[in-house]
C-alpha cells in the first residue's frame, strides 16, 4: 500500500526529517529505491553508518529494539547545479509551456505567448532545448509578430520582452546549467545494489532553495516525467520507486488553477505506475484538499495551537485520521514530544487503520551531513559516475535561426516573411538532423519532433497543450 502516496507532518523541530530517513532506509531494506530532496544538508548522512549518538542508542534501548544494528545505505547525489552530486538536466521542450509559464511567473497573457512560440518551434522543426534556444525563438516571433498574430492572436512586443526577462532571470540564477543535455535517464532513478536493497537517491537542494519556484517546479517535473514515462503497473508487491516532495507547500504556492488540475490528475494516476508519492509539510493544510485527499498513509509530528486559527489547523488535521476511542487526538497533537507522531497507514483492504500514538524507531544511519571528502567518493563510485558530467550542445533552434539569418539576405527595413506556403521548409530545409548521441537518455530527433508537430495540430488547443507539454500524457501523450 505503499504506493497509495502518503503525508509526513508536523511543526518545525518535531521531528520530520529523521522520520523521512526512518522511512527511506525501511524503503531501501525492502528492495524499493527512494528519491527525496535535501533541503538542509542533512540528509546526506544516510550513506554512513550511525548509531553512535548515545539517544540513539538511549532510543533503541527505551523502545527495545533488540535486533537494532547500525549501518549505511547505498545513495546517489544528484544536483541541478552539479556541484554536490551528479547533474541533473532536462530540455525546455520537456519542461513544456505550462510549467515553465509558471518559472517565469508570467501572466496569462504572457503565458498565451509563451504558448505561440512553442507552437511556432513545432511548425518549423526547431528543438528547444537550452535557454538560448527558447530567447532565439522568442526574437524568431517577435520579428514576425504579425504573421504568427494572424495565425493565433495578438503577440505583443511587451509580452515578448516580459519572456525574455524571466529567461535572464532564471539564467542569472543558474538556470543554463539546467535546461541542457545529456538529459537524466529516470531509470537511473530506480536501481538497486549488490545486496538488493534499493538506491536512495538525494537531490541537494540547500542552494536550490533559494530560489523555491524554481525548486518546486524541478520536483514536479521529475514527478510528471516519472507519470509519463513508467507504463502501467497496476498493484505490484512493492512501489518501483517512492517519491518524497519535501517542503511541499512550495508547490502549491501561488499556483495557477489549470496546473493544480494536473498536478492532482498526476497524484492520483502516478499510483498505477508503481510510484509512491509522500508529502512532508509543516501542516496538513498546505496541500489542496483534493491531493490531501488522496494521501492514505499519514505520520503527523506535533501541531502548535497559539492562534485561533492554530486551533482550527489542529482540529482539522485530527479529524483527518480514522478515530481512535482509546486516543483524543485533538490533546495528543499538541502534547506529542519529539520523535513522536500520530500514525495512520492502509490496511491490506486498503482502508485507514485507526490513529495510533507512536514512537519514531531511530535510525540506523548517521543523523546529519557528511564531509566533502566523502560525497565526492560516493559519487566518483556510483552508479552513474561520468555518465552526466559532459555538457552536449547539439544543433537545435539557436544554431539554425543563427545560420538562417546570416544567410538570409540583408534589408534596411524589418523583416519580411514571403506569404506563400512552405515558408519555414524553405527557409530551413526539411531532413531530419544528425546529433552527436549522449550518455544519458537519447533526445528525440528533429524528425519525431516534427511528426509530433502534425499530431498536435489535429486536437483542440488545450489537447495541443496537454500533448505538447509535461503532463500531457494524461490524454495519450509521447512515449520515450
Amino acid at each position: 500500500m505503499a504506493n497509495r502516496h502518503g503525508l509526513i507532518a508536523g511543526a518545525t523541530g518535531t521531528g520530520k526529517t529523521v522520520t523521512l530517513q526512518v522511512l527511506a532506509e525501511s524503503f531501501s531494506a525492502m528492495g524499493v529505491p527512494v528519491f527525496m530532496a535535501d533541503v538542509k544538508g542533512d540528509l546526506a548522512g544516510i550513506s554512513q553508518t550511525g548509531g553512535t549518538s548515545p539517544k540513539i542508542l538511549e532510543r533503541a534501548r527505551q523502545l527495545r529494539l533488540e535486533d537494532y544494528t547500525p549501518g549505511a545505505f547505498p545513495v546517489t547525489f544528484w544536483d541541478v547545479y552539479g556541484a554536490q552530486g551528479h547533474p541533473v538536466r532536462a530540455t525546455i521542450s520537456e519542461m513544456g509551456p505550462l510549467m515553465l509559464a509558471r518559472l517565469l511567473q508570467l501572466n496569462e497573457v504572457q503565458a498565451g505567448v509563451l504558448n505561440i512560440i512553442f507552437r511556432a518551434a513545432d511548425e518549423s522543426g526547431l528543438l528547444l532545448l537550452d535557454l538560448k534556444d527558447l530567447r532565439a525563438m522568442c526574437q524568431f516571433v517577435g520579428e514576425r509578430a504579425s504573421e504568427f498574430s494572424v495565425k493565433y492572436g495578438n503577440i505583443s512586443a511587451a509580452s515578448i520582452g516580459a519572456v525574455q526577462r524571466g529567461l535572464l532571470q532564471l539564467e542569472s540564477q543558474g538556470a543554463d546549467k539546467f535546461f541542457t543535455e545529456p538529459v537524466l535517464n529516470f531509470d537511473d532513478l530506480m536501481q538497486s545494489d549488490a545486496q538488493g536493497r534499493g538506491v536512495v537517491n538525494i537531490l541537494a537542494a540547500d542552494r536550490l532553495m533559494q530560489a523555491p519556484k524554481v525548486y518546486a517546479t524541478v520536483l514536479l517535473w521529475m514527478l510528471s516525467e516519472l507519470f509519463e514515462r513508467l507504463p502501467e503497473a497496476g498493484d505490484l508487491p512493492k512501489p518501483k520507486l517512492v517519491f518524497f516532495f519535501d517542503e511541499a507547500h512550495l508547490l502549491f504556492s501561488d499556483i495557477p488553477a489549470a496546473l493544480l488540475e494536473k498536478i492532482e490528475q498526476v497524484v492520483r494516476l502516478v499510483r498505477s505506475k508503481g510510484v509512491g508519492v509522500y508529502f512532508v509539510s509543516q501542516n496538513p493544510r498546505d496541500i489542496p484538499d483534493n491531493v490531501l485527499g488522496q494521501l492514505g498513509n499519514r505520520v503527523q509530528h506535533a501541531l502548535r495551537a497559539y492562534t485561533p486559527r492554530d486551533q482550527k489547523d489542529v482540529q482539522a488535521a485530527a479529524d483527518s485520521f480514522r478515530t481512535n476511542p482509546k486516543i483524543d487526538t485533538v490533546k495528543t497533537l499538541m502534547e506529542l514530544g519529539v520523535g513522536e507522531a500520530l500514525v495512520s497507514f492502509l490496511d491490506e483492504q486498503g482502508q485507514p487503520g485507526m490513529v495510533e500514538r507512536a514512537w519514531i524507531v531511530p535510525p540506523r544511519s548517521q543523523v546529519g551531513p557528511i564531509t566533502v571528502e566523502q560525497r565526492k567518493s560516493l559519487m566518483s563510485s556510483s552508479l552513474v559516475a561520468g555518465v552526466y558530467d559532459e555538457v552536449v550542445d547539439r544543433e537545435s533552434a539557436y544554431e539554425r535561426l543563427t545560420a538562417a539569418h546570416a544567410t538570409a539576405p540583408q534589408t534596411s527595413g524589418p523583416a519580411v516573411v514571403p506569404e506563400k506556403p512552405g515558408f519555414f521548409e524553405t527557409l530551413f530545409g526539411g531532413g531530419g538532423v544528425s546529433a552527436p548521441r549522449s550518455r544519458g537518455r537519447q533526445p528525440e530527433s528533429l524528425a519525431t519532433t516534427m511528426a509530433k508537430s502534425a499530431v498536435r495540430s489535429i486536437g483542440s488547443t488545450v489537447g495541443r497543450e496537454l500533448i505538447r507539454g509535461v503532463l500531457g500524457s494524461i490524454l495519450g501523450g509521447r512515449r520515450r
